[in-house]
C-alpha cells in the first residue's frame, strides 16, 4: 500500500510539476502543505504510534479490548479538543507566522499574501490526519496494516482529482491543490473510520477525561513527536533557509525529496511501522533475543533496498528528474537544480530510514528522551551546517546539511542502544551489509556507464525518454539483484517469510 501510494505521489507530483512549475505559485503552494504536512509525518507515519502503540498493546494484552477501547476514545477525544484549538490559533496568528515560515518571499511582490491564503486553505488538514494517526496506531496493535498505509493514497487520488478538475492557469492550480488538501484529509478519516469499525474498534468520541494513561501518552507524545521528526523537521528548516535563496529553490528541494520519499516512505516507514509492536511484544514477553534478531532483521531489509536506491539516486539524478518532471512549465534549468537537490539527499537517504529502524527500540522500551536529545543534537548541526553550505552549495547545501545530520543521528542512535546492551548487531548483518555495499557500488558503476551509453535517448521526449529510463533502471535493478545473490545477501525463502501477515494478537 505504501507503494501505491508512492507511485500516486509520483503522478501527482508529475501533474504538479506540469501545471506550476517551479515558479511563485509552486513556492506558495509547497510552503503551504509543509506546515501541516510536517505534522502528517510525525503523526500518521509513526511519531504518535511509537507513543500511542505501546501504550494500547499492552492495555490490549494485560487488560483486554474493553480496557483498551475505553483508553483509545478517551485520548481521541483529549486529542481532538487540542487539536481544534490548536488550528484556530494558527488560523488566526497565520499572517504573523508566515514570514517566519517564508522570509524570502517578501521580496517577490504577492508571494507572501498568497501563501498566507493557501496556509490557511490547508492547515485545517493537520486536525483531520492526526485522529486519523489514533486510528492507524489502533488498526496495527491489532496486526492490520493496510488501511491505514493505504490513507495516503487517497491524499494523492484527492489532489490529482482536485488538479485535473479545477486546474487552469498557475494561480487556480495552486488553488484547487490547496483546497485538495483540505479535503483529502476528511476523506482520510472517512476512510480510517469505517475501517476501525469493521475491526471491532469503532473510536469514538467520549466525554474527555485526563486518565493516567492519556497523561502518560501526553507526556511521551511530544517527545516521540521530536525524536523520530528528524527528517521533517530538517525539510521544514530547509525549507524556510530556501526562500531566502532564490525564487525557486523551494520546489526544486520539494520535487527533489519527492524522489527520495519511494525508497523512504516503502521501506523506513514499513519497517518502522511494523517493527514497534513487533518489538513492543518481545520484550513485554521477556524475549530479549527475539527484540534484537527483529532489530537486525529490520535494519538488514531496510539496507538492501536504500543502499542501492541511493547510489542509483546519485548516479542518475539527472535523467530521473527530467524524465519525471521536465514539461509544461517545468524547464531544463528546473531539472538540472532539481537534480543537484536530489544527489544532495540521496547521501543521507540510507540515515533516514536507518533512524525510522532504530528509534523503535527506544520507544519499545518507552525511552521517549535518548531519540530527543540525540534529534535536538543533529537538528543544531543541521541548522550550522545549512548557514556554511547554501553560501557556496545554495539549495544543494540545504539538501546535504540534511543528509549529514541525519548520519550523525543515526550513528548516535546505533552506539547508544549498543552501549546499554539493548542492541548488539550479529554476525549476519554486517556479513550481508558488506555485501549489499560492494553490489550496489558495482551497479552504481554499470548505471554510469549505461547512462552515458543510452545518452542520446535520455535526451529525447516522449515515450522514448521513458522507455530509456525503463531500461536503465530495470536493467540496473536485475544487475543488483544478480550480485546480491551471488554474495549471498538475501534468500528467497527468507523474503517471502518477512512478506507474510504477523500473527495477530491474542486479543485482536
Amino acid at each position: 500500500m505504501t507503494m501505491l501510494s508512492r507511485v500516486f505521489g509520483f503522478a501527482r507530483d508529475i501533474l504538479v510539476a506540469n501545471f506550476l512549475g517551479a515558479g511563485t505559485m509552486a513556492d506558495a503552494f509547497f510552503v503551504a502543505f509543509r506546515f501541516p504536512n510536517l505534522f502528517r509525518r510525525l503523526f500518521a507515519e509513526g511519531a504518535f504510534a511509537a507513543a500511542f502503540v505501546p501504550l494500547f498493546s499492552r492495555s490490549l494484552e494485560s487488560e483486554g479490548r474493553d480496557a483498551a477501547m475505553k483508553f483509545a476514545e478517551q485520548a481521541f477525544t483529549v486529542l481532538a479538543i487540542i487539536l481544534g484549538l490548536f488550528v484556530a490559533v494558527i488560523e488566526i496568528a497565520m499572517p504573523i507566522l508566515m514570514p517566519f515560515l517564508a522570509p524570502g518571499f517578501e521580496a517577490v511582490p504577492g508571494k507572501m499574501e498568497v501563501a498566507t491564503e493557501f496556509s490557511r486553505i490547508a492547515f485545517p488538514y493537520l486536525f483531520f490526519i492526526s485522529l486519523v494517526a489514533l486510528q492507524s496506531g489502533v488498526l496495527n496493535a491489532l496486526g492490520k496494516f493496510s488501511a491505514a498505509a493505504a490513507a495516503p493514497v487517497l491524499l494523492n487520488i484527492t489532489l490529482i482529482t482536485a488538479l485535473l478538475a479545477f486546474g487552469g492557469d498557475d494561480e487556480q492550480s495552486g488553488r484547487a491543490l490547496t483546497w485538495g488538501v483540505f479535503a483529502a484529509g476528511i476523506v482520510q478519516f472517512i476512510w480510517l473510520t469505517w475501517h476501525c469499525r469493521q475491526a471491532g474498534f469503532p473510536v469514538r468520541l467520549r466525554r474527555p477525561r485526563l486518565s493516567d494513561k492519556v497523561r502518560t501518552l501526553g507526556r511521551r507524545t511530544l517527545p516521540v513527536m521530536f525524536g523520530a521528526s528528524l527528517y521533517q523537521i530538517n525539510l521544514l528548516i530547509g525549507t524556510i533557509l530556501a526562500t531566502t535563496i532564490s525564487d525557486g529553490a523551494v520546489s526544486y528541494l520539494y520535487y527533489a525529496d519527492r524522489v527520495t520519499q519511494l525508497p523512504l516512505g516503502v521501506v523506513g516507514i514499513a519497517v518502522g511501522t511494523a517493527l514497534l509492536p513487533m518489538i513492543s511484544r518481545q520484550l513485554e514477553a521477556g524475549s530479549t533475543e527475539d527484540a534484537n534478531n527483529a532489530q537486525n532483521r529490520g535494519a538488514e531489509y531496510a539496507m538492501l533496498l536504500t543502499v542501492p536506491a541511493a547510489f542509483a539516486l546519485m548516479v542518475i539524478a539527472q535523467p530521473i528528474v527530467a524524465t519525471l518532471f521536465e514539461r509544461g512549465a517545468f524547464g531544463a534549468d528546473a531539472s538540472a537544480a532539481t537534480a543537484q537537490a536530489l544527489v544532495a539527499y540521496a547521501i543521507g537517504l540510507p540515515a533516514y530510514v536507518g533512524i525510522r529502524v532504530f528509534t523503535p527500540g527506544f520507544f519499545a522500551r518507552e525511552d521517549t528522551a535518548t531519540p530527543v536529545k540525540i534529534a535536538a543534537l543533529a537538528i543544531a548541526v543541521n541548522i550550522g551546517l545549512n548557514l556554511i553550505l547554501m553560501q557556496p552549495l545554495g539549495h544543494a547545501g540545504i539538501a546535504l546539511a540534511s543528509s549529514i545530520s541525519a548520519w550523525l543521528n543515526v550513528v548516535l542512535l546505533v552506539g547508544v542502544l549498543i552501549r546499554r546492551r539493548h542492541y548488539s548487531p550479529d554476525s549476519r548483518l554486517l556479513r550481508r551489509g558488506a555485501g549489499i555495499l560492494a553490489a550496489s557500488a558495482m551497479m552504481g558503476a554499470a548505471l554510469w556507464g549505461g547512462a552515458d551509453i543510452l545518452a542520446p535517448w535520455l535526451q529525447a521526449h516522449g515515450l522514448i525518454r521513458w522507455a530509456a529510463l525503463t531500461a536503465l533502471i530495470g536493467g540496473g535493478l536485475a544487475l543488483y539483484f544478480i550480485l546480491a545473490r551471488l554474495f549471498g545477501v538475501f534468500v528467497m525463502a527468507e523474503i517471502r517469510r518477512t512478506l507474510r501477515r504477523p500473527p495477530k494478537t491474542p486479543n485482536a
